[in-house]
């Protein structure tokens, strides 16, 4: 395994700066002839500290753990490393296999693999295995999602966090005229919509996969998003707190799907966030 890249991250922005080392390509596993590695941020402190896995986006067939394979592009999830470092989690920032080259399931058996692995080893890096909270923008938001609602014993986390998610991959097909580029690659079928095709997205798209008894979910949106249209994450809503599960739904007024604006453009989400995850999650020993 490659050396590890220990450093120390000092967090601007944030009144509270914090301290964290970071240690980078750690390997999780391995899969399709490719090493799976992840970044892990560890507080400074005793701990256990409550633990956060990271699960970039970039339409399933690109983007980094380390926030971005075209930094401050939409695909950028580097807003996300100030705030977890700040409020003392163990954060793990996740690669996984992109398409074309891994076809659908890759990448969420990958996310599957990061969260077994997270919680067999998260004390290693003074976390808490009993506080675990998934987050994933766009296409990492729908392999958040979906886990949510496809968890067992060993793959069950205490809450998800969905950065304008996509959640139902039928909803805009029309628009786009059939399957789009992304999942063309993610899936190896055409543009045109069969019925074999969309069956498997309907058995993908987590809108249609929610059940009683799942981590409770929050989700984050931008009403601007022109990229994963905002009323997938209200429809996801409605359908969890049918089945009820907790679900809680913040609007970034005038946010795009990037996430680079959205602290600007509403300087108390961040916080708001931190909190619900802490809520949700509770304290340690509990």
């Amino acid at each position: 395994m490659k050396a590890l890249l220990a450093g120390v991250v000092v967090v601007a922005g944030w009144a509270l700066a914090a301290r964290a080392e970071l240690q980078r390509d750690i390997e999780y596993g391995q899969a399709g002839g490719e090493r799976l590695l992840l970044d892990a941020s560890v507080p400074d402190g005793a701990g256990p500290f409550p633990v956060a896995i990271l699960v970039h986006g970039g339409g399933w067939d690109s983007g980094d753990k380390q926030g971005s394979d075209k930094p401050g592009n939409g695909a950028d999830i580097t807003p996300w490393f100030a705030p977890f470092t700040a409020a003392k989690f163990t954060w793990f920032s996740i690669n996984y296999r992109l398409a074309p080259k891994h076809r659908w399931p890759a990448c969420f058996d990958d996310v599957q693999t990061a969260i077994r692995w997270v919680k067999a080893n998260a004390a290693v890096y003074k976390g808490d295995a009993r506080r675990i909270v998934l987050v994933g923008h766009s296409a990492g938001g729908h392999l958040v999602a979906l886990s949510a609602t496809r968890s067992n014993a060993d793959t069950r986390v205490q809450a998800v966090v969905g950065f304008a998610p996509v959640t139902d991959h039928e909803q805009d097909l029309a628009q786009r005229g059939g399957l789009s580029i992304a999942l063309q690659h993610l899936l190896d079928r055409p543009r045109e919509v069969t019925p074999d095709a969309l069956t498997q997205l309907r058995a993908m798209s987590p809108v249609n996969r929610v059940r009683a008894g799942q981590p409770p979910v929050l989700l984050i949106h931008g009403d601007a998003d022109k990229t994963v249209p905002m009323q997938q994450s209200l429809t996801f809503q409605k359908r969890l707190k049918s089945a009820g599960v907790a679900c809680e739904l913040i609007t970034i007024k005038g946010g795009p799907h990037g996430l680079l604006t959205w602290s600007k453009l509403d300087p108390t989400y961040e916080a708001a966030m931190i909190a619900w995850i802490r809520r949700t999650l509770g304290e340690a020993g509990n």
